[in-house]
Protein backbone atom coordinates (compact mmCIF):
# COMPACT_ATOMS: atom_id res chain seq x y z
CA UNK A 1 0.00 0.00 0.00
CA UNK A 2 2.76 2.55 1.26
CA UNK A 3 5.25 3.84 -1.02
CA UNK A 4 8.61 3.92 0.17
CA UNK A 5 9.89 5.60 3.27
CA UNK A 6 13.00 6.30 1.88
CA UNK A 7 13.07 10.24 1.22
CA UNK A 8 15.33 13.41 0.81
CA UNK A 9 15.70 17.06 1.74
CA UNK A 10 17.17 19.93 0.57
CA UNK A 11 16.88 21.81 4.28
CA UNK A 12 16.43 19.60 7.10
CA UNK A 13 19.16 16.31 7.96
CA UNK A 14 17.74 13.40 7.97
CA UNK A 15 18.51 10.23 9.96
CA UNK A 16 17.45 6.19 9.30
CA UNK A 17 16.00 4.12 11.94
CA UNK A 18 16.80 0.67 12.11
CA UNK A 19 12.98 -1.24 11.80
CA UNK A 20 11.86 -5.12 11.24
CA UNK A 21 13.20 -6.06 7.52
CA UNK A 22 14.98 -2.74 6.92
CA UNK A 23 15.36 0.62 7.67
CA UNK A 24 13.28 4.17 7.75
CA UNK A 25 14.53 7.10 7.13
CA UNK A 26 13.30 10.11 9.67
CA UNK A 27 13.51 13.39 10.53
CA UNK A 28 14.21 14.39 14.52
CA UNK A 29 13.16 17.71 15.45
CA UNK A 30 13.58 20.02 17.49
CA UNK A 31 13.58 24.00 18.51
CA UNK A 32 17.29 24.38 16.90
CA UNK A 33 15.93 23.79 13.46
CA UNK A 34 13.55 27.04 13.67
CA UNK A 35 16.01 28.70 12.38
CA UNK A 36 15.98 26.79 9.22
CA UNK A 37 11.86 26.97 8.90
CA UNK A 38 12.10 30.19 6.09
CA UNK A 39 13.85 28.17 3.65
CA UNK A 40 11.40 25.15 4.12
CA UNK A 41 8.50 27.40 3.83
CA UNK A 42 10.10 29.27 1.08
CA UNK A 43 7.58 30.65 -1.49
CA UNK A 44 5.06 30.50 1.38
CA UNK A 45 4.06 34.11 2.82
CA UNK A 46 0.67 33.17 4.47
CA UNK A 47 -0.10 30.30 5.88
CA UNK A 48 -4.11 29.65 6.69
CA UNK A 49 -5.66 27.82 8.81
CA UNK A 50 -9.29 26.87 8.76
CA UNK A 51 -11.14 25.92 11.89
CA UNK A 52 -10.51 25.90 15.36
CA UNK A 53 -11.18 22.68 16.77
CA UNK A 54 -8.87 20.84 18.85
CA UNK A 55 -5.81 20.88 15.84
CA UNK A 56 -6.84 23.90 14.56
CA UNK A 57 -6.41 26.07 17.78
CA UNK A 58 -3.11 24.09 18.52
CA UNK A 59 -1.78 24.12 15.15
CA UNK A 60 -2.04 27.52 14.45
CA UNK A 61 -0.73 28.85 17.62
CA UNK A 62 2.66 26.14 17.41
CA UNK A 63 3.38 27.59 13.67
CA UNK A 64 2.37 30.97 14.82
CA UNK A 65 5.10 30.91 17.84
CA UNK A 66 7.92 28.93 15.35
CA UNK A 67 7.27 31.45 12.78
CA UNK A 68 7.96 34.66 15.01
CA UNK A 69 10.06 36.78 13.68
CA UNK A 70 9.47 35.15 9.95
CA UNK A 71 7.95 37.33 7.16
CA UNK A 72 5.40 34.10 6.99
CA UNK A 73 2.05 35.01 8.50
CA UNK A 74 -0.41 32.74 10.09
CA UNK A 75 -3.64 33.03 9.55
CA UNK A 76 -7.13 31.30 11.24
CA UNK A 77 -10.16 31.30 8.85
CA UNK A 78 -13.46 30.50 10.39
CA UNK A 79 -17.02 30.29 9.14
CA UNK A 80 -19.76 33.50 9.44
CA UNK A 81 -20.73 33.64 12.96
CA UNK A 82 -18.51 30.84 14.55
CA UNK A 83 -18.37 30.29 17.95
CA UNK A 84 -14.65 29.86 18.24
CA UNK A 85 -13.99 33.73 17.23
CA UNK A 86 -14.02 34.73 20.69
CA UNK A 87 -11.25 31.95 21.29
CA UNK A 88 -9.32 32.91 18.50
CA UNK A 89 -9.34 36.13 19.84
CA UNK A 90 -8.45 35.66 22.98
CA UNK A 91 -5.02 33.99 21.93
CA UNK A 92 -4.31 36.62 19.26
CA UNK A 93 -5.60 35.99 16.34
CA UNK A 94 -7.70 39.08 15.24
CA UNK A 95 -9.18 40.97 12.07
CA UNK A 96 -7.38 43.69 13.24
CA UNK A 97 -3.63 42.22 13.20
CA UNK A 98 -4.75 40.56 9.68
CA UNK A 99 -4.48 37.58 11.53
CA UNK A 100 -8.39 36.05 11.75
CA UNK A 101 -11.12 36.13 8.80
CA UNK A 102 -13.87 34.64 6.91
CA UNK A 103 -12.96 31.22 6.14
CA UNK A 104 -13.20 31.60 2.19
CA UNK A 105 -11.13 34.90 2.60
CA UNK A 106 -8.46 33.68 4.23
CA UNK A 107 -8.32 30.63 1.43
CA UNK A 108 -8.28 32.50 -1.16
CA UNK A 109 -5.31 34.83 0.57
CA UNK A 110 -3.04 31.74 1.18
CA UNK A 111 0.21 30.17 -0.43
CA UNK A 112 -0.69 26.64 1.86
CA UNK A 113 -3.53 26.39 3.03
CA UNK A 114 -4.32 23.78 6.23
CA UNK A 115 -7.89 22.13 6.20
CA UNK A 116 -8.14 21.33 9.83
CA UNK A 117 -12.16 21.64 10.25
CA UNK A 118 -14.20 18.99 11.01
CA UNK A 119 -13.99 15.60 8.31
CA UNK A 120 -18.15 16.10 8.04
CA UNK A 121 -17.48 20.04 7.24
CA UNK A 122 -14.95 19.37 5.23
CA UNK A 123 -16.72 16.43 3.20
CA UNK A 124 -19.72 19.37 2.53
CA UNK A 125 -17.81 22.32 1.79
CA UNK A 126 -14.29 20.97 0.31
CA UNK A 127 -15.47 22.25 -3.13
CA UNK A 128 -16.12 25.82 -1.98
CA UNK A 129 -12.90 25.84 -0.80
CA UNK A 130 -10.92 24.58 -3.79
CA UNK A 131 -12.39 27.24 -6.22
CA UNK A 132 -10.93 30.07 -4.45
CA UNK A 133 -7.56 28.65 -3.84
CA UNK A 134 -5.01 30.85 -5.50
CA UNK A 135 -3.26 29.20 -8.90
CA UNK A 136 0.20 27.41 -6.50
CA UNK A 137 -1.28 27.22 -3.52
CA UNK A 138 -0.61 24.23 -1.30
CA UNK A 139 -3.55 22.27 0.58
CA UNK A 140 -2.37 20.92 3.78
CA UNK A 141 -4.54 18.12 5.91
CA UNK A 142 -3.80 16.64 8.78
CA UNK A 143 -6.16 13.57 8.41
CA UNK A 144 -6.71 11.52 5.57
CA UNK A 145 -10.71 11.59 5.60
CA UNK A 146 -11.32 14.30 2.81
CA UNK A 147 -9.12 11.73 0.33
CA UNK A 148 -11.42 8.55 1.62
CA UNK A 149 -14.31 10.88 1.07
CA UNK A 150 -13.05 12.61 -2.01
CA UNK A 151 -12.90 8.73 -3.66
CA UNK A 152 -16.26 7.33 -2.31
CA UNK A 153 -17.73 10.48 -4.27
CA UNK A 154 -15.72 10.62 -7.93
CA UNK A 155 -13.84 13.57 -7.06
CA UNK A 156 -10.40 14.45 -6.74
CA UNK A 157 -8.22 16.91 -5.50
CA UNK A 158 -7.69 20.36 -8.10
CA UNK A 159 -5.25 19.66 -10.29
CA UNK A 160 -2.20 21.81 -10.44
CA UNK A 161 -1.96 22.26 -6.49
CA UNK A 162 0.38 20.53 -3.58
CA UNK A 163 -1.48 18.37 -1.51
CA UNK A 164 0.57 17.29 1.54
CA UNK A 165 -0.46 16.07 5.13
CA UNK A 166 1.52 16.20 8.63
CA UNK A 167 -0.44 14.03 11.11
CA UNK A 168 0.24 14.29 14.25
CA UNK A 169 -0.18 11.30 16.51
CA UNK A 170 -2.09 13.04 19.36
CA UNK A 171 -4.81 14.95 20.16
CA UNK A 172 -5.19 18.44 19.70
CA UNK A 173 -4.54 19.72 22.90
CA UNK A 174 -1.27 17.05 23.75
CA UNK A 175 0.06 19.06 20.70
CA UNK A 176 -0.02 22.36 22.27
CA UNK A 177 0.86 21.06 25.84
CA UNK A 178 3.91 19.42 24.79
CA UNK A 179 4.73 22.17 22.17
CA UNK A 180 4.77 24.67 25.49
CA UNK A 181 6.98 21.71 27.68
CA UNK A 182 9.49 22.20 24.71
CA UNK A 183 10.43 25.51 25.51
CA UNK A 184 12.12 23.81 28.57
CA UNK A 185 13.20 20.62 26.91
CA UNK A 186 14.05 20.68 23.58
CA UNK A 187 12.10 18.10 21.35
CA UNK A 188 9.22 17.62 23.73
CA UNK A 189 6.07 17.31 21.19
CA UNK A 190 3.96 15.01 19.54
CA UNK A 191 5.15 12.30 17.35
CA UNK A 192 3.77 13.50 13.15
CA UNK A 193 4.25 11.34 9.77
CA UNK A 194 3.72 13.30 6.58
CA UNK A 195 2.44 12.36 3.62
CA UNK A 196 3.08 13.85 -0.17
CA UNK A 197 -0.18 13.37 -2.04
CA UNK A 198 0.69 15.52 -4.92
CA UNK A 199 3.71 17.69 -5.77
CA UNK A 200 3.70 19.80 -8.94
CA UNK A 201 6.10 22.16 -8.44
CA UNK A 202 9.10 20.07 -6.00
CA UNK A 203 8.82 21.49 -2.62
CA UNK A 204 6.31 19.11 -0.94
CA UNK A 205 8.43 17.35 0.93
CA UNK A 206 10.40 20.12 2.46
CA UNK A 207 6.95 22.28 3.21
CA UNK A 208 5.64 19.16 4.86
CA UNK A 209 8.76 18.32 7.14
CA UNK A 210 8.90 22.50 7.89
CA UNK A 211 5.34 22.10 9.19
CA UNK A 212 6.15 19.17 11.11
CA UNK A 213 8.78 20.79 12.62
CA UNK A 214 7.15 23.88 13.50
CA UNK A 215 4.16 22.09 15.41
CA UNK A 216 7.09 20.17 17.90
CA UNK A 217 7.20 17.23 16.41
CA UNK A 218 10.10 14.97 17.92
CA UNK A 219 10.64 12.58 15.16
CA UNK A 220 8.71 12.82 11.77
CA UNK A 221 8.25 9.68 9.24
CA UNK A 222 6.74 9.16 6.16
CA UNK A 223 3.53 7.60 5.19
CA UNK A 224 0.80 8.24 2.10
CA UNK A 225 -2.46 10.12 2.63
CA UNK A 226 -4.61 6.56 2.00
CA UNK A 227 -2.15 4.60 4.74
CA UNK A 228 -2.55 7.59 6.98
CA UNK A 229 -6.43 8.05 6.84
CA UNK A 230 -7.01 3.94 7.23
CA UNK A 231 -4.34 3.28 10.27
CA UNK A 232 -5.66 6.47 11.70
CA UNK A 233 -9.87 5.66 11.55
CA UNK A 234 -9.00 2.42 12.15
CA UNK A 235 -6.56 2.95 15.39
CA UNK A 236 -9.56 5.64 16.91
CA UNK A 237 -12.11 2.88 16.85
CA UNK A 238 -9.93 0.63 17.93
CA UNK A 239 -6.63 0.43 20.37
CA UNK A 240 -6.60 3.96 20.69
CA UNK A 241 -10.32 4.96 22.33
CA UNK A 242 -13.43 2.48 20.67
CA UNK A 243 -11.89 -0.74 22.49
CA UNK A 244 -10.23 0.94 25.79
CA UNK A 245 -13.40 1.76 26.07
CA UNK A 246 -14.81 -1.42 25.25
CA UNK A 247 -12.33 -3.27 27.28
CA UNK A 248 -12.67 -0.89 30.56
CA UNK A 249 -16.94 -1.17 30.51
CA UNK A 250 -16.14 -4.95 30.04
CA UNK A 251 -13.63 -5.85 33.23
CA UNK A 252 -15.27 -3.28 35.41
CA UNK A 253 -18.63 -6.03 34.79
CA UNK A 254 -16.41 -8.54 34.72
CA UNK A 255 -14.59 -7.61 38.38
CA UNK A 256 -17.85 -6.75 39.87
CA UNK A 257 -19.30 -10.14 39.13
CA UNK A 258 -16.21 -11.99 40.72
CA UNK A 259 -17.49 -9.98 44.13
CA UNK A 260 -15.25 -6.29 43.63
CA UNK A 261 -16.98 -3.34 45.12
CA UNK A 262 -17.30 -0.28 42.79
CA UNK A 263 -13.97 1.45 43.71
CA UNK A 264 -11.84 -1.90 43.39
CA UNK A 265 -13.68 -3.15 40.15
CA UNK A 266 -12.31 0.63 38.39
CA UNK A 267 -9.16 0.27 40.03
CA UNK A 268 -8.55 -2.91 37.90
CA UNK A 269 -9.88 -1.80 35.04
CA UNK A 270 -9.98 1.66 34.24
CA UNK A 271 -7.11 2.68 36.26
CA UNK A 272 -4.75 0.09 35.44
CA UNK A 273 -5.24 0.35 31.94
CA UNK A 274 -5.00 4.51 32.00
CA UNK A 275 -2.49 3.93 34.76
CA UNK A 276 0.32 1.36 35.61
CA UNK A 277 -0.01 -0.26 32.14
CA UNK A 278 -0.20 2.71 30.18
CA UNK A 279 3.43 3.73 32.10
CA UNK A 280 4.84 0.51 31.67
CA UNK A 281 4.45 0.13 28.08
CA UNK A 282 5.02 3.90 27.14
CA UNK A 283 8.57 3.30 29.49
CA UNK A 284 9.50 -0.22 29.68
CA UNK A 285 8.02 -1.37 26.21
CA UNK A 286 4.97 -4.11 25.87
CA UNK A 287 6.88 -7.18 26.97
CA UNK A 288 7.89 -5.44 30.39
CA UNK A 289 4.03 -5.75 31.22
CA UNK A 290 4.60 -9.16 30.91
CA UNK A 291 7.98 -9.91 32.45
CA UNK A 292 7.20 -7.63 35.45
CA UNK A 293 4.52 -9.56 36.79
CA UNK A 294 5.29 -12.44 38.97
CA UNK A 295 4.83 -15.88 38.16
CA UNK A 296 1.22 -16.94 39.35
CA UNK A 297 0.66 -12.90 37.75
CA UNK A 298 2.24 -14.25 34.33
CA UNK A 299 0.12 -17.46 33.89
CA UNK A 300 -3.11 -14.85 34.50
CA UNK A 301 -1.95 -12.37 31.81
CA UNK A 302 -0.93 -15.66 29.56
CA UNK A 303 -4.55 -17.09 29.84
CA UNK A 304 -6.21 -13.42 29.30
CA UNK A 305 -3.62 -12.27 26.34
CA UNK A 306 -4.28 -15.61 24.46
CA UNK A 307 -8.12 -16.00 25.30
CA UNK A 308 -8.29 -12.16 23.85
CA UNK A 309 -5.86 -11.48 20.88
CA UNK A 310 -8.11 -13.88 18.38
CA UNK A 311 -11.55 -12.01 18.72
CA UNK A 312 -9.55 -8.81 18.92
CA UNK A 313 -7.72 -9.67 15.85
CA UNK A 314 -11.86 -10.47 14.21
CA UNK A 315 -12.79 -6.87 14.82
CA UNK A 316 -10.15 -5.02 14.12
CA UNK A 317 -10.06 -6.79 10.95
CA UNK A 318 -13.40 -5.59 10.45
CA UNK A 319 -13.17 -2.18 11.23
CA UNK A 320 -10.22 -1.82 8.62
CA UNK A 321 -12.59 -3.97 5.80
CA UNK A 322 -15.20 -1.19 6.66
CA UNK A 323 -12.67 2.02 6.58
CA UNK A 324 -10.91 0.48 3.16
CA UNK A 325 -14.23 -0.08 1.69
CA UNK A 326 -15.78 2.92 2.42
CA UNK A 327 -18.22 2.00 4.85
CA UNK A 328 -16.85 3.56 7.97
CA UNK A 329 -16.62 7.04 6.18
CA UNK A 330 -20.14 7.04 4.76
CA UNK A 331 -21.09 5.76 8.01
CA UNK A 332 -19.88 8.92 9.33
CA UNK A 333 -21.09 11.53 6.54
CA UNK A 334 -24.51 9.99 7.34
CA UNK A 335 -24.95 10.15 11.05
CA UNK A 336 -23.50 13.89 11.00
CA UNK A 337 -26.70 14.28 8.55
CA UNK A 338 -28.90 12.53 10.72
CA UNK A 339 -27.91 14.53 13.81
CA UNK A 340 -26.89 18.15 11.90
CA UNK A 341 -26.28 19.99 15.22
CA UNK A 342 -28.12 17.74 17.94
CA UNK A 343 -25.38 17.02 20.62
CA UNK A 344 -24.79 13.72 20.63
CA UNK A 345 -26.22 11.86 23.61
CA UNK A 346 -23.23 10.88 26.08
CA UNK A 347 -21.46 7.75 27.62
CA UNK A 348 -20.77 8.71 30.79
CA UNK A 349 -23.33 7.60 32.50
CA UNK A 350 -23.25 4.05 33.19
CA UNK A 351 -22.91 2.94 36.67
CA UNK A 352 -18.80 2.33 36.65
CA UNK A 353 -18.16 6.18 35.64
CA UNK A 354 -19.80 7.37 39.33
CA UNK A 355 -16.78 5.29 40.68
CA UNK A 356 -14.32 7.41 39.29
CA UNK A 357 -13.96 10.38 40.85
CA UNK A 358 -13.20 8.48 44.12
CA UNK A 359 -10.32 6.24 42.49
CA UNK A 360 -9.11 9.61 41.53
CA UNK A 361 -9.44 11.35 44.84
CA UNK A 362 -7.35 7.91 46.36
CA UNK A 363 -4.93 8.03 44.38
CA UNK A 364 -2.17 9.42 46.80
CA UNK A 365 -2.35 6.68 49.42
CA UNK A 366 -0.98 4.68 47.37
CA UNK A 367 0.66 3.13 44.31
CA UNK A 368 -1.63 0.32 41.97
CA UNK A 369 -0.09 -2.16 40.84
CA UNK A 370 -0.39 -4.10 36.93
CA UNK A 371 -3.47 -6.03 37.12
CA UNK A 372 -2.76 -9.43 35.22
CA UNK A 373 -5.67 -9.89 33.59
CA UNK A 374 -6.35 -6.46 32.54
CA UNK A 375 -2.96 -6.44 31.05
CA UNK A 376 -3.65 -9.14 29.42
CA UNK A 377 -6.55 -8.10 27.80
CA UNK A 378 -4.95 -4.81 26.59
CA UNK A 379 -1.82 -5.74 25.20
CA UNK A 380 -3.58 -8.47 23.57
CA UNK A 381 -6.28 -5.87 21.96
CA UNK A 382 -3.29 -3.33 21.05
CA UNK A 383 -0.65 -6.67 19.65
CA UNK A 384 -3.66 -7.53 17.40
CA UNK A 385 -4.29 -4.10 15.79
CA UNK A 386 -0.28 -4.57 15.23
CA UNK A 387 -0.35 -7.18 13.65
CA UNK A 388 -3.43 -6.19 11.15
CA UNK A 389 -1.63 -3.42 10.39
CA UNK A 390 1.51 -5.44 9.70
CA UNK A 391 -0.44 -7.57 7.38
CA UNK A 392 -1.78 -4.46 5.60
CA UNK A 393 1.69 -3.25 5.02
CA UNK A 394 2.12 -0.34 7.05
CA UNK A 395 5.10 1.33 7.70
CA UNK A 396 6.81 0.02 10.96
CA UNK A 397 6.63 3.88 12.63
CA UNK A 398 3.33 3.80 11.39
CA UNK A 399 2.67 0.78 12.56
CA UNK A 400 3.78 1.64 16.14
CA UNK A 401 3.06 4.77 16.93
CA UNK A 402 -0.90 4.81 15.89
CA UNK A 403 -0.51 1.56 17.81
CA UNK A 404 0.95 2.32 20.41
CA UNK A 405 3.24 5.05 21.32
CA UNK A 406 -0.15 7.42 20.42
CA UNK A 407 -2.10 5.39 23.14
CA UNK A 408 0.27 5.74 25.75
CA UNK A 409 2.17 8.93 25.32
CA UNK A 410 -0.89 11.11 24.65
CA UNK A 411 -4.56 9.61 24.70
CA UNK A 412 -4.22 7.52 28.01
CA UNK A 413 -2.94 10.01 30.25
CA UNK A 414 -5.92 12.42 29.72
CA UNK A 415 -8.46 9.33 30.36
CA UNK A 416 -6.18 8.92 33.42
CA UNK A 417 -6.50 12.89 34.55
CA UNK A 418 -10.58 11.89 33.45
CA UNK A 419 -11.34 8.99 32.47
CA UNK A 420 -12.65 7.00 29.12
CA UNK A 421 -16.00 8.20 28.91
CA UNK A 422 -14.91 11.80 29.62
CA UNK A 423 -12.60 11.41 26.89
CA UNK A 424 -15.25 9.55 24.66
CA UNK A 425 -17.69 11.96 24.97
CA UNK A 426 -14.99 15.09 24.46
CA UNK A 427 -13.37 13.56 21.55
CA UNK A 428 -13.92 15.15 17.49
CA UNK A 429 -17.27 13.65 16.24
CA UNK A 430 -15.77 11.74 13.63
CA UNK A 431 -13.92 9.49 16.84
CA UNK A 432 -17.14 9.90 18.97
CA UNK A 433 -18.95 8.01 16.12
CA UNK A 434 -16.76 5.24 15.70
CA UNK A 435 -16.36 4.59 19.22
CA UNK A 436 -20.46 4.67 20.00
CA UNK A 437 -20.53 2.29 17.03
CA UNK A 438 -17.39 -0.14 17.82
CA UNK A 439 -16.88 -0.20 21.65
CA UNK A 440 -20.03 -1.96 22.45
CA UNK A 441 -18.69 -4.88 20.11
CA UNK A 442 -15.21 -4.72 22.01
CA UNK A 443 -17.19 -5.49 24.67
CA UNK A 444 -19.78 -8.20 24.16
CA UNK A 445 -16.81 -10.07 22.33
CA UNK A 446 -14.64 -10.10 25.61
CA UNK A 447 -17.46 -10.21 27.39
CA UNK A 448 -19.14 -13.44 25.66
CA UNK A 449 -15.85 -15.14 24.13
CA UNK A 450 -12.62 -13.72 25.51
CA UNK A 451 -13.13 -14.30 29.42
CA UNK A 452 -15.11 -17.52 29.25
CA UNK A 453 -12.30 -18.77 27.27
CA UNK A 454 -9.62 -17.44 29.88
CA UNK A 455 -10.54 -20.45 32.25
CA UNK A 456 -8.79 -22.14 29.63
CA UNK A 457 -4.82 -22.64 29.55
CA UNK A 458 -3.12 -20.55 27.71
CA UNK A 459 -2.33 -20.88 23.59
CA UNK A 460 1.67 -21.63 23.83
CA UNK A 461 2.31 -20.45 20.32
CA UNK A 462 0.42 -17.25 20.50
CA UNK A 463 2.55 -16.56 23.50
CA UNK A 464 5.68 -17.47 21.55
CA UNK A 465 4.70 -14.83 18.92
CA UNK A 466 4.51 -12.30 21.07
CA UNK A 467 7.73 -12.41 22.99
CA UNK A 468 9.26 -12.53 19.36
CA UNK A 469 7.13 -10.21 17.48
CA UNK A 470 9.23 -7.81 15.51
CA UNK A 471 6.78 -5.23 16.89
CA UNK A 472 9.32 -4.64 20.25
CA UNK A 473 12.66 -4.05 17.83
CA UNK A 474 10.30 -1.28 16.01
CA UNK A 475 9.07 0.30 19.33
CA UNK A 476 12.57 0.50 20.40
CA UNK A 477 13.93 1.97 17.81
CA UNK A 478 10.95 4.75 18.08
CA UNK A 479 11.09 5.07 21.85
CA UNK A 480 15.18 5.83 21.66
CA UNK A 481 13.25 9.23 20.20
CA UNK A 482 11.25 10.00 22.77
CA UNK A 483 11.66 13.18 24.79
CA UNK A 484 12.66 13.04 28.12
CA UNK A 485 9.25 14.33 29.87
CA UNK A 486 6.12 13.01 30.30
CA UNK A 487 2.99 15.12 29.04
CA UNK A 488 1.21 17.65 31.50
CA UNK A 489 -2.66 17.19 32.34
CA UNK A 490 -4.13 19.82 34.45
Amino acid sequence: MTSTTTYTSGVFALETMDVPGGTETILRGGRHLFPLLPQAFAGVGRIGVLGWGPQGRAQARNLRDSLAGTDITVTVGLRPGSASAADAREHGFTEENGTLGDWLAVAADSDLLLLLIADAALAAHHQEIFAVLKPDAVIGLSHGFLLGHLRETGGDFPAGHGVIAVCPKGMGDSVRRLYEQGAEINGAGINSSFAVHADPDGRATDLALGWSVALGAPYTFRTTLESEYRSDIVGERAILLGAVHGIVESLYSHYRLAGDDEVTAYERSCENVTGPIARTISRAGLRAVREDLDPAGREVFDRAYTATYGPARELVAEIYDEVADGTELRSVILAERRLGKREMSRIGGSPMWAAGERVRARRAERELPVEPFTAGVFVATMMAQVDEFAERGHPWSEIVNESVIEAVDSLLPYMHARDVAFMVDNCSRTARLGTRRWGPRFLAAFEQIAYPAAELPADQDLLTAFGTHPAHEALAAASKLRPSVDISVV
